[in-house]
């Protein structure tokens, strides 16, 4: 176990770490014990996901003010060949249809979902050891994708874009018509259609979100145990292979969701083929 939380027991030390930072905005005040009702809110997560993109935006910012047209350094070219990467996958994908939002959304959810991935190769005691000794607060976690509520708050973002692509390139009346006319062409079967089609569109911001979580949180919790249960000097036998393997994932994790956004609004921007 780890040499900050010594004094717990492993199903302490593994519940320890899964407790988010809570707010009440019913009272405005700090939440020691998990709730689930709706004014709550996870702090932490809404810390770590506003100061990621805060800094990745200042970084890249950086970046821009210092490219050249000239011989590129190491950073401006690696900076070059991500957006190329991005640009190439919204080319393949997204077609000849133009839109100026895809590519610039598209570059954005990568590097954001990346960066707060990136968050879970941090040794998970560290953040919360130093919270909690100068401010007194035992729970506190620093990945914000492996809370349910940050994924699904993305999602619901790519989802309200889908219908607003849709409504804007299809427009409202053939909106609607795809949801009771599709896939069966019959007035008899309006309500299986609607059913069939809107299960279909509620399942792409929930599928997005679930794969994220479920990777992420995974992967946090497979730390917490070899931090939990292995004596703290003998963790990087496993910590380390497993922190290499989850650079993997958490790259994978941030490109699949990222070409899934992409996917999904260039369906919702295809035109309607009136016969």
């Amino acid at each position: 176990m780890s040499k900050f939380n010594q004094n717990l027991t492993p199903k302490e030390y593994v519940s320890h770490h899964l407790k988010n930072l809570q707010i009440d905005l019913s009272t405005l005040k700090l939440v020691e014990n998990q709730s689930n009702s709706f004014w709550i809110l996870n702090i932490d997560s809404l810390f770590f996901s506003v100061l990621i993109g805060i800094v990745a935006f200042f970084l890249f910012y950086q970046v821009s003010k210092s490219m050249t047209s000239g011989v590129p350094n190491k950073c401006q070219s690696a900076v070059e060949l991500l957006i190329e990467f991005i640009n190439i996958n919204v080319k393949d994908i997204f077609g000849f249809k133009k839109n100026n939002l895809i590519a610039p959304l598209s570059f954005t959810i990568f590097i954001w979902i990346f960066c707060m991935n990136f968050m879970d190769l941090i040794p998970i005691d560290i953040i919360p050891y130093i919270v909690e000794k100068k401010f007194n607060i035992s729970s506190f976690r620093i990945v914000p994708t492996s809370d349910i509520n940050t994924t699904l708050s993305i999602g619901i973002g790519v989802f309200a874009l889908i219908v607003y692509f849709n409504f804007q390139v299809k427009g409202a009346k053939c909106f609607f018509q795809e949801l009771i006319f599709h896939p069966f062409n019959n007035y008899f079967f309006i309500p299986i259609n609607l059913l069939l089609e809107s299960v279909n569109l509620l399942s792409k911001p929930i599928s997005l979100s679930l794969r994220l979580f479920g990777n992420i949180y995974s992967g946090e919790l497979i730390f917490i145990l070899i931090s939990g249960f292995i004596p703290w000097w003998m963790q990087w036998i496993l910590s380390v292979p497993w922190a290499i393997f989850h650079i993997l994932v958490i790259i994978l994790q941030a490109f699949i969701f990222m070409i899934l956004t992409i996917v999904y609004l260039s369906m919702a921007s295809e035109k309607v083929h009136k016969k």
